[in-house]
């Protein structure tokens, strides 16, 4: 994600859409909070990098309530639409790829199913440092798919639909980028806590068996937590 691909909606898929999007969204998101440790946020500044519609961070607050939140995209209708439904809600949204805008304000941050889209990531885990306070922490999941049998129907299916190419990250070079950078590195598979869902998968996977193994295998949350002091001037 960078300064020039602005546009309009990221997910183009007739009858879905970004919308479409966000509600099937919703189940993963309630499920991800089980994976974050840190309930108090009331004095956390939180940043949400591939907010589109703004969901994630309404969804956040009604659970866990925070100071202030920002939400950046590059889908421009979509963060409109996110800034007419924060309501009173203590958020603001934007049209940027940029976070590193927002010098050192934020104590967490979260990019939910977006990692497999940055084609740059050690420019991307820079500017996420540049935007984290000193020793401010970094979720983000990611779908390792190199081995699933559905991987060429979900690439097309991205590829075909998607304002943005998939790309071919794995866990080493993602947790690369992020120890090059300076963070402490983690990360846990989101192993699932209930009956797997198989009406959503059927559009994404070729098998039920494809299904869970991503479910069960491939499904992972990287927790990266900033250095406390400050190196080179980031």
């Amino acid at each position: 994600m960078n300064k020039q691909t602005l546009y309009d909606v990221w997910w183009h898929h007739p009858g879905e859409g970004d919308q479409g999007m966000e509600d099937d969204h919703i189940p993963h998101w309630e499920r991800i909070l089980g994976f974050i440790p840190e309930e108090r946020l009331e004095q956390c500044s939180v940043l949400d990098f591939g907010c589109n519609q703004g969901g994630f961070l309404r969804l956040l607050h009604s659970h866990r309530p925070f100071k202030e939140g920002v939400g950046t995209d590059l889908a421009r209708q979509s963060i409109e639409i996110a800034n007419q439904r924060r309501g009173d809600l203590p958020l603001e949204f934007y049209a940027t790829g940029q976070p590193e805008q927002f010098v050192h304000r934020f104590d967490l941050a979260f990019s939910l199913a977006v990692l497999y889209l940055i084609p740059d990531l050690n420019k991307h885990a820079l500017q996420i440092r540049t935007c984290l306070k000193p020793g401010g922490i970094y979720y983000a999941t990611f779908a390792d798919y190199g081995s699933n049998p559905s991987l060429p129907e979900i690439r097309d299916r991205i590829n075909g639909n998607a304002a943005i190419p998939m790309q071919d990250h794995t866990l080493d070079t993602i947790s690369e980028a992020f120890m090059l950078a300076g963070f402490q590195v983690s990360v846990r598979r989101m192993l699932p806590t209930g009956l797997v869902d198989l009406s959503h998968g059927k559009k994404w996977y070729k098998r039920v068996a494809d299904q869970l193994q991503f479910a069960y295998e491939q499904s992972y949350i990287f927790r990266f937590v900033a250095p406390k002091a400050s190196i080179n001037g980031l």
